[in-house]
């Protein structure tokens, strides 16, 4: 079996004791990882001064070696918290309207990506398979590529992949679809993002399609599927089981005094509809005032790149939206919503999640989320909580049994809360179990398993460069590539 090879901007390291951060994606990387032997590079979540970058920090766990490279100040600038995550994720997510792009980002962007590649090579092992993950790393194969890699190469973008007319809107866009075409094996959420995929090929007049999944680039013939990403389905419905019984979940009962429990779990960000959702719930219980003082929101939201100033004034936008509700509607005894702006242990979110009688999984577009996939996971058979999903998540292509939403539309949201919780307990089983069937076959070690059958199964690339892509424009301080010998010499022991 070929050693496995993954990619990704930040990497999930073991702490001291060995045990991995919690989460389905960790967990089956890391199981695939431990089954052939294999490598996880990434940025170790370090910056520092243009010159002090080192060897690589290698860490070995069991069979699986860790590679970790701090980015410079400059790098996380540009590339992160740049191009990434202000041009990209806003257009991923068909935000036109705040995507900044910046010239100097973009070629950092590509830079970075050249640094990835320059240090993973020393690494490569002939017959090794590599596992690229995200929109950080789009362009890596194509630089991989370019420094004569043959090796079978994957990459699983987790966010959505845009229409042509919004992706297309993107400057440079044709050297990242281009870029693309040097994968073996292309996997998105979705098969309406594979679609979209293949319609901008085709707007830019790329290639061809040979048939729905395999596609013609000059001389280079590429997969391109859906692979809906899953959960540990089985572990997360034990580990929600093992809550229901903690102290936590007693004193949460103990709280609500009789209230049913509604709740909602998001990264704060812009594309997962969280003031929406706030919308949705006052205008629930203004135009049902029986359920006043007989239910209460949890809503979960850990701050996300509160370094981007965006994200800034939306952690403040939120959090005076609910305080604005909660002072409109709250008594004395009864607080509307309960927010909470940091995460909580994967045990707690599970025992909550099987508490709650509604789930609120409202974004306004996301590549699957799995909240969603969580929730249905954790509930308890015999009196399971429903789910009200937004019909733009990856998730409700799959979970087709859940309550489906246009989050835009806050009155059509606020009587599906309504119905939701009147939904007699024969319909909610009913619609559990077929939820649930749909997860126990689809978990992520199914993903995982898929996805790299298909990855070893593709034909062996035979040209180290891919015809048609083109070199990014270099910036005139473009850093020195590293020398093979310092990630070669670094294999010492990382903590």
């Amino acid at each position: 079996m070929a050693r496995l090879v993954v990619v990704s901007n930040r990497v999930p390291i073991p702490d001291k004791s060995g045990t991995a951060p919690a989460g389905g994606l960790a967990v089956a990387l890391q199981t695939a990882l431990a089954a052939r032997g294999g490598l996880w590079l990434g940025w170790s979540g370090r910056s520092c001064a243009e010159d002090a970058v080192g060897p690589l920090q290698m860490l070995k766990e069991g069979n699986i070696d860790y590679a970790l490279t701090d980015l410079t100040e400059r790098d996380v600038e540009e590339y992160y918290q740049g191009f990434a995550n202000r041009v990209l994720w806003p257009i991923c997510h068909y935000r036109l309207d705040l995507a900044e792009y910046e010239r100097h980002e973009m070629a950092g962007y590509f830079r970075v990506n050249r640094f990835f590649a320059s240090r993973l090579l020393p690494l490569i092992e002939k017959d090794d398979l590599i596992w690229i993950h995200d929109y950080h790393l789009i362009p890596l194969a194509a630089e991989l590529r370019r420094q004569g890699v043959t090796n079978r190469i994957g990459f699983f973008l987790h966010i959505p992949w845009p229409a042509p007319d919004v992706f297309h809107a993107m400057p440079v866009h044709e050297t990242l679809l281009t870029s693309l075409t040097a994968y073996d094996v292309l996997g998105f959420q979705t098969e309406h993002d594979r679609e979209n995929f293949a319609d901008c090929l085709s707007r830019r007049g790329l290639g061809k399609r040979l048939d729905p999944a395999r596609f013609v680039v000059g001389e280079r013939a590429f997969t391109a599927r859906s692979y809906p990403i899953g959960i540990e389905t089985d572990d997360f419905a034990a580990l929600a089981k093992r809550a229901a019984e903690t102290t936590l979940h007693r004193r949460m009962l103990q709280s609500l005094d009789g209230k049913q429990l509604i709740i909602g779990v998001d990264r704060l960000d812009y594309s997962k509809g969280i003031t929406q959702r706030i919308d949705a719930f006052e205008s629930f219980l203004n135009r049902h005032t029986d359920s006043q003082r007989k239910v209460t929101l949890l809503q979960i939201t850990p701050k996300s790149r509160s370094e981007v100033p965006e994200y800034e004034a939306m952690q403040r936008a939120v959090a005076e939206q609910a305080g604005r509700v909660n002072g409109a509607l709250g008594t004395v005894d009864w607080v509307p919503i309960r927010y909470i702006n940091r995460s909580l242990r994967r045990p707690a979110l599970a025992g909550l999640y099987r508490m709650a009688k509604l789930a609120l999984v409202t974004p306004l577009r996301d590549g699957m989320n799995l909240v969603a996939k969580e929730f249905v996971a954790a509930q308890n058979e015999e009196d399971p909580g429903v789910l009200l999903l937004s019909r733009f998540a990856g998730a409700a292509q799959e979970l087709k049994e859940a309550v489906l939403v246009n989050p835009y539309d806050v009155e059509g949201t606020a009587d599906a809360i309504a119905g939701s919780l009147a939904m007699p307990v024969e319909q909610r089983r009913e619609r559990w179990k077929a939820m649930m069937k749909t997860l126990r076959t689809n978990d992520v070690f199914a993903w995982c398993d898929t996805f790299l059958g298909d990855l070893a199964e593709s034909p062996a690339p035979q040209k180290a460069s891919p015809a048609g892509i083109p070199k990014p424009a270099r910036s005139a301080e473009t850093r020195a590539q590293p020398l093979r010998a310092a990630a070669a010499t670094s294999h010492a022991r990382w903590s």
